[in-house]
């Protein structure tokens, strides 16, 4: 597998060139997930299920931060460096999401 190397500002989004990996760790969540589901399945102890749930949820923020810092460093700075007006939009937009991660 050949790694794509691109400049910030070039790619359309900012997790293009760790989209492999995002794709792999995504892969691997849902994994997780279907192994939830057959411990629902096979009546497991709850604390056991209690604790793939809270790993799932913990890969996916893993995922998340990763996503956001990502955007952050390709698209706010890049909306930045065209105006003011559109890297302070930016910045909205990305604080609102981190605020729906937190919250999650």
């Amino acid at each position: 597998m050949t790694e794509q190397v691109i400049e910030v500002g070039e790619a359309p989004h900012g997790y293009v060139p760790e989209k492999d990996a995002y794709l792999k760790r995504l892969r691997r969540v849902e994994g997780q997930v279907r192994g939830i589901a057959r411990m629902v399945e096979n009546d497991t102890y709850c604390i056991d299920v209690l604790t793939q749930i809270s790993a799932v949820t913990k890969a996916l923020q893993a995922v998340g931060v990763g996503l956001m810092e990502d955007h952050l460093a390709h698209c706010v700075v890049d909306a930045a460096r065209r105006s003011p007006e559109e890297g302070a939009e930016k910045v909205a937009e990305a604080s609102a999401a981190i605020a729906r991660l937190v919250r999650s």
